[in-house]
């Protein structure tokens, strides 16, 4: 039997045929289900610098190019970032990495949600500072803090330090860096919780004597004359994973195109942040009041 008399017996086109040995959902060309199974997608952060790859991601339209319809929003603290996600008003967002760890375990007061952290946006870039009163103590040193801790703890005003969140890199940072001195963070001082963009408005006021957080406001107590960065992050341990981007495991289960868009969209979004010559935009773009807010001041005295 001739092909042509074969498929007409049969009923059947030469297009069916064909289709017939594609693997499932090919159409025309193209497979229909292979773009993003969620298209809008609302991502959390906080004001800190390292949230940069979600929003040039946002702003040079790397989400859109993977069929991803973007929001950004800038949370208040890392508790709302945490809660926002786990409830699903975020989709996707900017996270300590330590976060997703207690929420899957329900560690430090956090209702049990498993999370999946498949990207870490960011290494370093976090700092320890203290106010000046510490400066004119002569404070460069986690030891040199120790006589002033235990004389305050026997007045009984224990010097207060701040981190961003318990179960964060911060607050790991602080006690190191106390503990290494001979000082009991749970003992000697007091150690407090504060969101990273309140840090030095509360040192202003004389609410803290150090704090641990990210970038841009350990620069910015500097450059408002009220503290001093005594040590870095990566001079405790070099090139240490930081941020990462986070979904509930049951969005990325239900979404993993979606999610694998994403992820696309952040490292194009990366790549054009390692490039130096991209830097001085990229910040006027971040510092920008829908994500940041922080300004430049035209000199020290400024």
């Amino acid at each position: 039997m001739q092909r042509r008399t074969f498929l007409k017996a049969t009923g059947t086109s030469a297009a069916s045929v064909l289709i017939s040995g594609m693997p499932s959902g090919w159409v025309g060309g193209a497979y229909a289900a292979d773009g993003p199974e969620t298209s809008t997608i609302r991502f959390g952060i906080i004001a800190l610098t390292d949230c940069a790859p979600i929003v040039m991601a946002h702003e040079l339209g790397f989400f859109k190019k993977f069929g991803i319809d973007s929001i950004v929003s800038k949370e208040a603290s890392w508790a709302v970032i945490r809660d926002k996600l786990s409830i699903g008003d975020n989709q996707a967002t900017h996270m300590l990495i330590g976060m997703p760890l207690a929420s899957t375990m329900g560690l430090a007061g956090s209702p049990v949600k498993p999370m999946v952290a498949p990207w870490l946006l960011n290494r370093n870039g976090q700092a320890i500072t203290l106010n000046n009163t510490m400066k004119k103590a002569g404070v460069k040193k986690p030891a040199d803090v120790k006589p002033l801790a235990m004389a305050a703890k026997a007045r009984g005003e224990p010097l207060t330090f701040a981190m961003t969140f318990p179960p964060g890199t911060h607050a790991m940072w602080m006690r190191y860096w106390l503990a290494a001195g001979g000082i009991n963070p749970d003992k000697d001082i007091t150690l407090i919780t504060i969101p990273p963009a309140q840090m030095v408005a509360n040192m202003k006021v004389d609410k803290m004597d150090g704090f641990c957080v990210g970038e841009p406001w350990n620069n910015r107590a500097i450059d408002d004359g009220i503290g001093y960065t005594v040590t870095t992050t990566q001079a405790m341990w070099k090139d240490h994973p930081e941020k990462v981007c986070a979904f509930t495991e049951e969005f990325a289960e239900k979404n993993p195109k979606s999610v694998k868009a994403v992820l696309k969209a952040l490292h194009l979004a990366s790549v054009e942040l390692d490039k130096m010559e991209n830097r001085p935009k990229f910040a006027e773009v971040i510092a920008r009041p829908a994500y940041i807010t922080a300004r430049r001041r035209s000199s020290p005295s400024g």
